[in-house]
């Protein structure tokens, strides 16, 4: 497989994997009466300000804080927390891709993938301030934020193995 395929491959099952995990939110969101539609609770378009911003809106609002200097104006809130959004479930689509390259008979990749994203995120955001320490949420909060992240890498996996599967299974 080329580079470039691979990387795409790695691309679109961020995309994928990341649209999953945030259809298993999206529906959680309305069974509790959230009144969005999809594509306004999709693109954030209830975000005005830092203040409303998600936690992938506030990791951006830091990186912007670091490279200007200042905290950047509320119209960036709904623009970086959709590119980070997307960008975090991108990069662990490529992320995925790398493992698969080094480890490409390693099945277990698949079913750690969700994991791996989902305990990173508790183990970076806490430092950006943006996360509590794992140890402070209630477990209903870390298995609802788990079995999202779980639909995320076994979707991401699948989609990965059907754009670029393995020589042996072809």
């Amino acid at each position: 497989m080329t580079i470039v395929r691979a990387l795409t491959a790695g691309l679109v099952a961020g995309v994928l994997g990341t649209a999953a995990m945030d259809a298993v939110w999206y529906l959680r969101y309305r069974r509790q009466a959230g009144t969005a539609r999809l594509l306004e609770w999709e693109f954030a378009e209830a975000v005005n300000d830092w203040e409303s911003a998600s936690a992938p809106g506030q990791v951006g609002r830091r990186a912007a804080e670091f490279v200007l200097g200042e905290t950047p104006p509320d119209t960036w809130a709904r623009p970086a927390t959709n590119l980070v959004h997307w960008a975090t479930g991108v990069g662990w689509g490529l992320s995925y891709t790398v493992a698969k390259k080094v480890f490409p008979h390693a099945r277990l990749l698949a079913v750690a993938l969700g994991p791996a994203a989902w305990l990173t995120s508790y183990a970076i955001l806490p430092l950006l301030k943006v996360y509590r320490p794992i140890w402070k949420y209630d477990a209903r909060t870390l298995r609802d934020d788990l079995s999202a992240h779980l639909v995320f890498g076994l979707t991401a996996a699948s989609a990965f193995a059907v754009i670029a599967p393995s020589r042996r299974r072809r």
